[in-house]
């Protein structure tokens, strides 16, 4: 499938609409790829997309910050932020298979093994060193049959090797122990720049065997075409850069970078990946994500997000929206706005938000009158309607987040809390009444607006 351009629906295709809405901003002079890359992405974090087209490393420019709001999501799709949220869900559901054509446009160049030509970012001062942070990592997995796609980040250990990390217990680590078991290494394709909804697709946390290829296919309107490689994976066709290789499994070197909440991941001992073959569209164009940033938390967290959304609102149908909050890293804390009926409502609320989103350490019910969405209305409703006695809850030693370091992050133990920020419905309505201005609107618009400013 094309865009109106004639460009097929791929990184390049998304990055014509970014410039046409005047969001991309582009860097001509040389950039250094050690932490100089990382310190223009971070300026421009909540605002712009950017392009660095001279990085003093590798032979790509570099793109970032392209998905850093939840409009973006929905732009890429051409669609509003209500009508996309709607969309995703419905994707998951109706998903299928994506073509398979003959040859994909990141077969134009085959360059080997060398790693030499990529501009991988060293980001923060601690890290561990370079690493690819938007790679999407494909493999199958023997006891289902299926691919898996999901992000990994990559710590470049020479021209040939990347050290992987595999959170423990989740799919692609699941493929690779079962690899290991039967005396395997894991073959992988690793993919850098793709269209939008291919990476909307890797980020949802889909039920295991399923492909997620077959989501940002649905997304794309059945516009995905892949190409089989190497291992008898199929990637995007319409891919920047993809390298084919296996996961060794009993090679592993120590790595650590920043996570999403900002705050340095604990070191490891991580399996490493051979590569044994690299391939790229001409005039390539290589995928970074800042990490911590803000558009690593929105990946992550607005499919989550928009799952949230639907379990709280299975359980309370007059939930109108759940928001995982800035301040909480988009991924601890969440904001839950309903139309309460009945004084039970907020805490069956709480308790279904912590059950579909178990990293959730933090929810806080507010009335349909306050924004989920602006932390001050937010702290209001705590301060006027909010009374410990009876509207807290708190739950000791729940399961949660690894990434947080306050919590036992090798048990994965955390304590959870609940706030019931909504009006009781033991006292008239009226006495939580915010006061409005009768036409302030209008009045502000006629005489500091316009001419008449």
């Amino acid at each position: 499938m094309f865009d109106m351009d004639g460009e097929a629906l791929s990184l390049r295709s998304y990055l014509l609409e970014l410039r046409k809405r005047g969001r991309l901003v582009t860097v001509k002079t040389p950039v250094s790829t050690k932490f100089e890359v990382a310190a223009l992405e971070k300026a421009l974090d909540h605002s712009k997309a950017i392009q660095v087209t001279a990085p003093k490393d590798g032979a790509f420019p570099i793109v970032a910050n392209l998905l850093i709001s939840r409009a973006d999501f929905a732009e890429a799709l051409h669609k509003d932020v209500k009508q996309f949220e709607a969309f995703f869900q419905s994707s998951v559901n109706r998903a299928s298979g994506p073509l398979v054509v003959e040859k994909g446009s990141f077969q134009e160049v085959s360059k080997g093994a060398s790693l030499e030509d990529l501009p991988i970012v060293h980001h923060f001062g601690k890290d561990a060193g370079a690493y690819v942070t938007s790679s999407l990592v494909i493999a199958r997995n023997r006891e289902t049959g299926t691919q898996n796609v999901s992000f990994h980040r990559l710590l470049k250990v020479d021209d040939r090797r990347l050290a992987v990390r595999m959170v423990e217990g989740r799919h692609l680590h699941r493929a690779f122990t079962l690899a290991k078991e039967n005396g395997e290494d894991l073959p992988v394709a690793i993919v850098i720049g793709v269209h939008p909804a291919v990476e909307m697709a890797a980020a949802f946390q889909a039920p295991y065997g399923y492909d997620e290829l077959t989501l940002a296919n649905a997304l794309l309107d059945g516009g995905l075409e892949t190409v089989e490689v190497e291992g008898g994976l199929t990637v995007p066709a319409h891919s920047e850069i993809v390298l084919t290789g296996t996961i060794r499994r009993n090679e592993t070197v120590r790595e650590h970078m920043v996570e999403m909440l900002g705050n340095y991941d604990a070191s490891r001992e991580q399996p490493v990946v051979e590569v044994n073959n690299v391939y790229h569209r001409k005039g390539a164009i290589y995928r970074d994500i800042l990490p911590g940033g803000r558009e690593h938390r929105m990946l992550m967290s607005y499919p989550v997000e928009i799952k949230l959304n639907k379990a709280v609102r299975d359980v309370v149908p007059t939930t109108r929206r759940v928001i995982l909050t800035d301040g909480g890293c988009n991924w601890l804390h969440a904001v839950i706005q309903m139309q309460k009926k009945f004084e039970g409502e907020p805490k069956n609320a709480i308790v279904a938000a912590f059950a579909a989103h178990p990293s959730l350490k933090m929810a806080t019910v507010v009335d349909e009158d306050i924004d989920p969405t602006d932390p001050i209305s937010v702290e209001y409703a705590v301060a006027t309607r909010f009374q410990a006695s009876r509207g807290l809850v708190i739950v000791q030693g729940a399961k949660g987040s690894s990434l947080d370091p306050s919590a036992d992050q090798e048990g994965l133990i955390t304590d959870k809390m609940g706030i019931d920020a909504t009006r009781t419905l033991k006292k008239p309505k009226e006495k939580f009444e915010i006061a409005e201005i009768p036409n302030y609107q209008e009045t502000v618009d006629r005489f500091l607006g316009g001419r008449e400013k």
